[in-house]
């Protein structure tokens, strides 16, 4: 264990960054519409079952391997391995890890969306937006490789400033500061929502359980979107939230700290409904998913609201927190990859991965532009397609079902030693006959995961 590692100086510093690793744009444009999509109330008690089952204990595990190790994901695998064993744990966490890297080449173009489109509304030009109607603006917007290049460069250099400083002394205040502010816009603007004309209408199709919906979109189809959606929201199997783990003392049992962020991510998940849900009913606009609902549909709901120009400003500022929330937590295991494994003092690693992370980021902003013919998964598909599908697709599943074979198998850490790790200190403590589940069920329930999904994206006409 490295003594000269630094750690959170308060509990609530690491949550809420750990927090806003979790806490993502697929909280606010995926999870409304699917939970309305496949039945609203039913389907969120199905998403709240599935992350007590799947979310709580894989986050348990990638926080527990990274209290324990001391490092980043493959030197984690690495020392906690059993020296008996004579596979290397570590060769899968170097490529699992990756998927920090290829997250973030996509990651930092959206940001730069948010932060543009805060711009846009902060500074007036909400009026171009409704002049040249929101979908052609934002199209036009895509097809402007060099504005999208300067705000994605604005939200790296701000992750840079923020991880230059170190955790305590930089990271962690921040954090804190951006996730006050974060809850407090969204409270704003949930009340906003609720007083709308048919605010009730909204919260119904959101929250009330329609067996119609449920029934229509078949049984089984909607307990994988329950389950991809409880594993998905919270980011797992790449060591992006094992990072956050690293820094933290033996105070408090990790099964109380996962609780609390799970708690926190479906908070932020479930008011986005109660914003979205009562808006698009109040102004008669289907919602969808992706980024035509944060780009298109709002901008048009914003455009027939009172003051909606501060509105639009409030809601792209709390997309702005979500999203360099989660770019600074992740970009931080890129900066501690350097520090760790080559050796760099933390200026000279914010620098280079900075560096590389600008760079890699232009095929993603070429692909709606200059690379347009470029369709890598099919017609109307992108560059970003293509590397939101190898990190949420097949990264992030396949390295939760690694970790979970880590942690339980006794070529891996073994399960007495994570359940001692997730169990050492003040909280509530995992009992024993939770290892069986996780040895034997999870790794099937994930594998599902995955499996399902990539027979979805090529063999869509078997579901």
């Amino acid at each position: 264990m490295s003594s000269s590692r630094e750690h959170f100086s308060s509990r609530i510093g690491f949550i809420l960054m750990t927090a806003g690793c979790a806490i993502g744009l697929g909280n606010v444009w995926r999870f409304p519409f699917i939970a309305g999509q496949y039945g609203g109330g039913l389907f969120v008690c199905l998403y709240l079952f599935f992350l007590l089952i799947l979310g709580f204990p894989v986050m348990c595990m990638e926080l527990a391997v990274g209290r324990a190790g001391q490092n980043v994901y493959p030197l984690d695998f690495k020392t906690l391995q059993n020296p008996e064993t004579k596979f290397q744990w570590s060769i899968p966490g170097f490529i699992l890890f990756s998927g920090n890297l290829i997250l973030l080449m996509f990651y930092t173009v959206v940001t730069g969306w948010m932060l543009a489109y805060t711009w846009f509304y902060c500074s007036g030009g909400a009026n171009k937006i409704y002049e040249s109607q929101p979908d052609k603006f934002f199209g036009d917007f895509l097809g402007a490789p060099g504005l999208q290049i300067v705000f994605m460069l604005i939200g790296l250099v701000i992750t840079l400033v923020v991880c230059f400083g170190g955790i305590q002394k930089s990271i962690e205040k921040v954090i804190k500061f951006m996730m006050a502010g974060l809850f407090l816009i969204l409270l704003g603007l949930v009340v906003r929502s609720a007083v709308l004309p048919k605010a009730v209408d909204g919260f119904s199709f959101f929250l009330y359980p329609s067996t119609e919906n449920f029934v229509n979109k078949g049984l089984m189809e909607t307990i994988h979107a329950a389950m991809a959606q409880a594993f998905f929201t919270l980011s797992l199997g790449i060591g992006s939230i094992a990072i956050c783990g690293s820094y933290i003392q033996r105070e408090r049992s990790l099964a109380n700290e996962a609780t609390w962020i799970i708690i926190l991510d479906t908070l932020v998940a479930i008011a986005s409904g109660l914003i979205i849900f009562p808006c698009c009913s109040s102004f008669d606009i289907t919602p969808n998913a992706g980024p035509a609902l944060i780009f298109i549909t709002l901008p048009k709901i914003f455009q027939g609201l009172p003051g909606g120009a501060f509105w639009g400003s409030l809601f792209f500022l709390f997309m702005s927190i979500a999203a360099l929330s989660t770019l600074i937590a992740v970009f931080e295991n890129l900066v501690a990859f350097g520090m760790d494994v080559f050796h760099w003092k933390r200026i000279k690693s914010c620098t280079i991965f900075g560096i590389i992370l600008g760079i890699a980021s232009f095929p993603c902003i070429f692909g709606f532009n200059i690379w347009s013919s470029f369709q890598p998964l099919g017609e109307g598909t992108g560059v970003l397609d293509l590397e939101d599908f190898i990190v949420s697709d097949n990264l992030l599943p396949l390295g939760a079902l690694t970790l979970v074979l880590f942690c339980t198998m006794k070529k891996g850490w073994g399960s007495e030693n994570f359940l001692n790790e997730i169990n050492t200190g003040a909280g509530w403590k995992v009992r024993p006959f939770m290892i069986h589940y996780c040895r034997w069920g999870l790794p099937v329930i994930v594998f599902l995961i995955w499996g399902i999904g990539i027979a979805k994206r090529f063999f869509p006409n078997l579901f």
